[in-house]
Formats: C-alpha cells, sequence, structure tokens
C-alpha cells in the first residue's frame, strides 16, 4: 500500500502545542525542513462546528503536509467537526488523547480519555467514516494509578481494532490530579523502553514516539525502534538544531545551510503580514530560539522580545543586525 503524505512526513513530526504552534510558527518551521509533519494547535470540536471556522481552520498551502488536531468526546460532534475540517485540506486528523490540561479535562477529553478506550474507539470510529484522510491519535502511556504496561497495549489494541493505523505516544503518564500541565511535561518519568516494546507488538501500525526528545541525534536514535519521533518543547525553543537538518532523515538536503539564511526568508512572509495589518510578534515571537546557542543569539533574542509588540520591519532587521555583525 502506498504511503500518504503524512505517513512519509511522519518520520519527524512538530508535535500540536497549544498557543505554539499557530500558522506562523507553521510557516517558519515549513522554510526549515519540507518534510516534516507539522500539527495545528488542538482545535475543540465544538468550537469547529459553532465558532468561526476560518479563523480556526485556514492555513496556507504551503504548510502542507500538515494535520489539523481535534479535541473532544462526543463521538457526533468529533464526525461533524471532521467532516466540517475535510474541507479545508489538511493531510490529516488526529485526535487529542494526551493533554492534561485542566480546561481540557472539565471538557472531558485530552489525557482523561486513556481511562475509556472503547469511548475513544467510537470516536475515531466516527471521525474515520467522516473523513477522506487518514484519523490517527497522540496518546499518554497511562493516566494517575494506571499501570502503563497494562493499559497501553490494550489502548493501543483498541485503536487498531477501531481503524486507526498510526498513533503517537508521548511516553509519560499524565497525573490528572495534583500536577499542572507544565509539570505534566516534565515530572511523569519517561519510559522510552515501553514504548519502544509497543512497536515490537505492534509491527503493523505506524507508531512515534514523543516527549523529552531534545537533539537530532536523539530523534535518531529513537529512529532506530520507531517509524517515527514527535519533538515539541526542543523543535520550538531550538528549532535550528532539530528542523535545519530534518530533511536529512528522508536523505535530502536541508532548504538552507545556516539559520541566518532562514531569517532572510522570513523577511517577505513578515512584510505581507504588516501590510495586512498583523503585529510583528506575531510571527517573531515563534522565530526566538532560531539562533539558540550561536554568537548574536541573546541580541537576536533581546532585541524582538523587547521591540516587536510595537514596532515593524526596522525592529526584525536591527534583531538580525545582531547576529550577522559578530559573523562578519
Amino acid at each position: 500500500m502506498l504511503k500518504t503524505a503524512a505517513e512519509n512526513a511522519a518520520i519527524l513530526s512538530v508535535a500540536p502545542m497549544m498557543d505554539w504552534t499557530d500558522r506562523h510558527c507553521r510557516i517558519f518551521h515549513r522554510l526549515m525542513s519540507r518534510r516534516a509533519l507539522l500539527y495545528t494547535e488542538m482545535v475543540t470540536a465544538p468550537a469547529i462546528i459553532h465558532g468561526d471556522r476560518s479563523r480556526l481552520l485556514d492555513f496556507d498551502a504551503a504548510e502542507h503536509p500538515v494535520a489539523l488536531q481535534l479535541g473532544g468526546s462526543d463521538p457526533a460532534e468529533l464526525e461533524a467537526a471532521t467532516r466540517i475540517a475535510a474541507e479545508w485540506g489538511y493531510d490529516e486528523i488526529n485526535l487529542n488523547v494526551g493533554c492534561p490540561s485542566d480546561r481540557v479535562q472539565s471538557g472531558c477529553f485530552g489525557a482523561v480519555l486513556m481511562k475509556t478506550p472503547d469511548l475513544v474507539a467510537e470516536c475515531v470510529g466516527r471521525m474515520i467514516a467522516a473523513s477522506p484522510v487518514e484519523v490517527t491519535v497522540k496518546c499518554r502511556i497511562g493516566v494517575d494509578d494506571q499501570s502503563p504496561g497494562d493499559v497501553l497495549p490494550a489502548f493501543i489494541a483498541t485503536m487498531r481494532a477501531a481503524g486507526v493505523r498510526r498513533i503517537a505516544i508521548h511516553a509519560r503518564k499524565a497525573w490528572l490530579q495534583g500536577l499542572s500541565p507544565k509539570e505534566n511535561r516534565d515530572i511523569p518519568p519517561l519510559d522510552y523502553p515501553l514504548v519502544h516494546r509497543m512497536k515490537q507488538q505492534f509491527p503493523d501500525l505506524h507508531l512515534s514516539i514523543n516527549g523529552g526528545i531534545a537533539s537530532f541525534d536523539a530523534v535518531r536514535d529513537h529512529l532506530q525502534a520507531m517509524d517515527g519521533v514527535m519533538v515539541g518543547r526542543a523543535a520550538y525553543h531550538q528549532p535550528w538544531d532539530i528542523l535545519g537538518q530534518a530533511d536529512r532523515l528522508w536523505r535530502e538536503a536541508p532548504p538552507f545551510e545556516h539559520p541566518e539564511q532562514v531569517a532572510l526568508a522570513m523577511r517577505p512572509y513578515i512584510m505581507a503580514h504588516l501590510a495586512e495589518g498583523g503585529r510583528l510578534h506575531q510571527v517573531t515571537r515563534h522565530m526566538l530560539g532560531l539562533f539558540h546557542g550561536m554568537p548574536g543569539a541573546r541580541g537576536w533574542k533581546r532585541t524582538l522580545s523587547e521591540g516587536a509588540s510595537k514596532g515593524g520591519i526596522e525592529v526584525y532587521d536591527a534583531a538580525l543586525r545582531q547576529v550577522t555583525q559578530l559573523a562578519a
């Protein structure tokens, strides 16, 4: 069977991250990698059904391959939202079964759904019936007092029976009581060996590993055991380190040789955004880590952090000079 564009791209993906992976962030990330799979922020099914669909779902064709992540727990709502979203032409639609935030729990979706795999199966079954593209799941290894060694394989088997063929697994439990969403990204211990064993146990599925993966070398290492790697915060805070080399995973040369070239390539996009009445910081807040660990990185970050909320392209150019002057 031929692989879809999203499945081909899922060798490396950038995780859906609330308030971070918006359309400006995805354009920036796409410049560094033609190949990696990009995800939207999570959008709830009720928001799509009742809200401003263009604001929630519009994206630039340059972002492909790009996946939409949905949040919800009502099968009928998720089916309706999937049917609506299908008109936008995403390459994949993903169901969030991993987010531990309070507002997600209060809506009875996200990581709390690890406790109700049969409901998740009904949800994804309805989504698959409504979707022209692949429906996938992002989950945790378990929540609260669940035993991941028992819960995770049973959950994956239930998803497979429902028709899901691709799952991204965050290799940490989520503690729904007592830990904040931020703490849930750091405190529960990572269990990479368990996730690696899931690939051995379910060789017919495409399984990606997520959680705490902070370097390109670590991505390569995990790909010895897994079909794909999903990177979150590292891809955001040090994007060049992860995405600047990403296309080598597909045996292709990266689009750029230096992050300065990425910054220059973003300039026309920023100019167009400003011309439409947008604010500089709406784009550049995603770019602060571009020169992470390089000479001038502090000046770049400081200039944008202090000036982008009020200034225009001149602030961007001044920030870039912080880097280029040191490199000269």
